[in-house]
């Protein structure tokens, strides 16, 4: 059987809803034989789920998805394979974004609260182990008050940008967080392409993207169909970029996705691991 593996998933660190060492132990199960913690925005999680690893036939990646904007639109880079004594870096280099993102989510619950929708602060924070809250938490509230009937509703209506009630807080520049990933010799990735940028944006983004020092592009992935993947394997091999994949599990938060499979039918080649390792510079 060919080994295979999952370089894209979150923890209550951030807005799934298992914890890291939860996640090591279903990765197990799912028979995985690497698992990369990508939680948005945050380090925080890594430690816990380093040490599950210890003890576990599952390799543990230590990685970060953070959220960045480039010409309007948002794009996820995720960083791959950073060493412990640069995990408070990431911390550092966020605090800004952190602070932003606090404002955001204050400002969206007082736009909630003000057409009705009682959804308190606390109620968000109980949902997370990290030190913000986000959408997918107050989603959930929303949901357990029967203000709507599941989280992509919540998202589709109050939730959604250019509703009135949420305004995005400032994000990073996408180039600026690829440099910052590589200054620390992690591997850079673009998350999930063609869910962020047409065919014909990223062949502008990604010549900039390279530039900056950008490895890799999610080509499996739980919501790429047959063509979209067919599409970010081009992609890949024009740029010579090499390729990633991940299920983006966040436990209950997405109900459909499972932890290696996705939708069912994903499959990571381990050999994506060891190319990623390949890029960074995590054994030297």
């Amino acid at each position: 059987m060919e080994k295979v593996c999952d370089l894209h998933s979150h923890s209550v660190f951030s807005d799934g809803t298992l914890t890291p060492a939860e996640l090591v132990s279903l990765a197990e199960k799912q028979g995985l034989s690497a698992l990369a913690l990508t939680d948005h925005n945050t380090s925080l999680g890594l430690k816990d789920f380093m040490e599950a690893g210890k003890n576990s036939s599952v390799i543990t990646v230590p990685g970060c998805e953070f959220t960045t904007e480039w010409k309007g639109k948002e794009i996820h880079i995720v960083g791959l394979f950073f060493r412990e004594e640069y995990w408070s870096e990431i911390e550092d280099f966020l605090e800004l974004t952190h602070i932003a993102k606090i404002n955001s989510n204050k400002k969206l619950l007082e736009n909630l609260n003000k057409a009705g929708y009682k959804v308190s602060a606390e109620e968000a924070s109980a949902l997370t182990d990290g030190e913000d809250f986000n959408r997918a938490h107050v989603a959930r509230v929303l949901v357990s008050k029967g203000y709507v009937k599941d989280v992509t509703e919540a998202f589709d209506t109050l939730l959604k940008e250019g509703n009135g009630f949420y305004f995005p807080a400032k994000r990073i520049p996408s180039i600026v967080a690829v440099r910052f990933i590589k200054t620390f010799g992690a591997t850079a990735i673009m998350a999930h392409p063609l869910l962020n940028l047409t065919p014909e944006e990223m062949l502008e983004f990604l010549p900039q993207a390279k530039d900056a020092g950008l490895d890799a592009i999610e080509t499996r992935y739980t919501e790429f169909d047959e063509e979209m993947t067919k599409t970010a394997v081009e992609l890949a091999e024009q740029f010579e970029l090499k390729q990633s994949g991940g299920s983006d599990y966040h436990g209950k938060t997405k109900p459909w996705i499972e932890l290696g499979k996705g939708r069912g039918n994903l499959e990571v080649p381990y050999q994506f691991y060891e190319d990623m390792l390949g890029c960074s510079h995590y054994q030297d």
